[in-house]
């Protein structure tokens, strides 16, 4: 981990652009990329405090997988649409954290979503605590 002095942002921001392979035979967003868009930014918003998805698989055989998801398709995006994707967490848990994502265009919100994130040890699949590290860094925010 070794970066814990980094402030923890409440809000998150990952600039998307939508290219060609993002898009339908309709020229829109597919409703699957959306949550594509999310991941990247929950992967992003991880990687800005310091930690790596790919150093806790290896060294600590911990990763995080998603358990539900719950989303709302407001508005299309189409080609080369500039996008933000706004990530925050909503909920810590022990062994998960809660997300809430929206996807916006300018000020046009076009989705949303809660998404539900378990921590697991990857060697028996089960759930499993968050890193004590990573928990101290997110209460650090509240």
């Amino acid at each position: 981990m070794g970066r814990e002095s980094l402030p923890v942002p409440s809000c998150y921001f990952l600039p998307v652009r939508v290219y060609y392979e993002d898009t339908d035979a309709g020229g829109v967003v597919y409703y699957a990329n959306y949550l594509k868009f999310c991941e990247r930014a929950r992967t992003e918003w991880l990687r800005a405090l310091g930690l790596s998805q790919q150093a806790l698989l290896s060294e600590q055989q911990l990763g995080f997988v998603v358990r539900s998801v719950q989303a709302d398709y407001l508005a299309s995006a189409r080609l080369d649409d500039a996008l933000e994707v706004r990530t925050r967490i909503a909920t810590r848990r022990r062994a998960s954290l809660v997300f809430d994502h929206e996807i916006l265009r300018g000020d046009e919100l076009l989705f949303s979503a809660r998404v539900l994130v378990a921590c697991l040890d990857m060697r028996r699949l089960r759930p499993t605590a968050l890193p004590a590290s990573l928990h101290a860094l997110l209460e650090s925010q509240a």
